[in-house]
Order: structure tokens, then sequence, then C-alpha cells
């Protein structure tokens, strides 16, 4: 594996991240991580191991920069800033497109929390670019003005014990007007913290991402 730290450059607004690169990777998928959460996630880190030994390459990054990281720890805003978080992830879009190491790679999206909202408003405002979308434990119903804008076929993934989230992705599939699926984690609650919870969102993410991912330009 190739793993390296970048700075993402949107304007001069800089973004740490963290890439990894497989050999002859597959796909690029980008994660918008949740809320109060950032690139270190042990969840999305998990989740990004299980796409890189499928052949994924995987970019983590913060959606926030260090300063406002502060601010929002003290305030708690910024996390639920949907527009900030899409606008920043939609800029990763488009920067990832412009590096070597990364153009030509088909590109998902993963968003956790808050971050799936991102995620699925970048894949309305580029359909052309994002090709697959899966939200763990998500809050899609906060990109709800968008959803029938969705093409990128979009799996959400649900534990069986979070009602309330269950109940707002059952709100947002009937959204969706795109390929969808939504998949259930029995006994899971919000953090999939239960033993195996995680694996299995893992396991349903990779298949999805291989399964709607084209193939790479070169090949």
């Amino acid at each position: 594996m190739n793993r390296r730290e970048v700075i993402i450059d949107q304007d001069g607004l800089e973004l740490a991240g963290d890439l990894t690169l497989p050999p002859d990777a597959r796909g690029l998928v980008l994660f918008a991580h949740g809320s109060g959460s950032s690139r270190f996630s042990a969840r999305n880190r998990a989740v990004a191991s299980h796409l890189n030994r499928a052949g994924l390459a995987t970019l983590l990054f913060d959606l926030l920069t260090a300063d406002e990281e502060l601010i929002d720890a003290r305030t708690a805003k910024l996390r639920f800033d949907i527009p900030l978080l899409a606008g920043r992830l939609t800029g990763t879009v488009d920067w990832a497109g412009r590096q070597p190491a990364m153009a030509g790679l088909p590109l998902g999206l993963f968003g956790a929390s808050t971050g799936a909202a991102a995620a699925l408003i970048s894949a309305a405002e580029r359909p052309q670019q994002v090709a697959a979308v899966v939200s763990r434990g998500g809050r899609p119903d906060l990109a709800l003005a968008v959803l029938d804008r969705v093409r990128a076929p979009t799996l959400l993934i649900v534990g069986g014990h979070d009602p309330e989230v269950l109940a707002l992705n059952r709100q947002a599939l009937a959204a969706l007007t795109c390929e969808k699926a939504l998949e259930i984690v029995p006994g899971a609650t919000h953090l999939f913290e239960e033993p195996g919870a995680l694996e299995q969102v893992a396991m349903l993410a990779a298949a999805w991402f291989l399964d709607h991912l084209p193939a790479p330009a070169w090949q």
C-alpha cells in the first residue's frame, strides 16, 4: 500500500488528508466523517482498511481546518453546517480529479452521520464524477431537498437498534430516484460498536463500491 499525507488546497483553504493507494486500485473512495469527528475516526479508518484490502484507494480528510475545529469544539455549530461540509467535499472531489495519482479512478463517497448528507449533496452537484455513495448511520434526510437529483447508486446502512435514524433513512430512501438500497445491520446501534457490526458495514460498503464503480479509465 502507498500511504501518504496530503494537503487539499481549495482556493487557499488547506485541508489535511490521508491517502492510501493499493496497487492497481479499482477506484477511489472519499470519506466524509460525521458530527464532531475527523480523519482519525477509528470507525472510518477500519472501513477504509477493508476497502484498501479489496483494491480500493481511500482518502480520509478533515472537513474543517484546525482553527475551525477549535471553534466547533466550543460551539458544535460547524459540524451541522451541511452546506459548508458539502462544499468542502465537493471541492475535494474536484481536487482529486486534478491529481495525477487519482485522476482516472472512478469515484465513490462514503459518508457517516452528517457526512452522509454532505456526500449526497456532492453526488447531486457532481453527477459526472461521483459514481456511487454509501452512508453509514447517516443523516441523508438533511439532504432531502436534493435527493431526487442524485444519480449515483446509493446504499444506506443503518443499525437495527437505531430506530430514529432508521426512520429518517427510510424517508430518504423513498425520496431517492436513483438505484438504491437500505441495509439494516441486526442488533447494531448508531455507532456500530457491537461485535462484528462494523465488519458488516465494511463488507457491505466494499461490495457496493465494487459492484457500482466503473472500471478505471486505463482498463
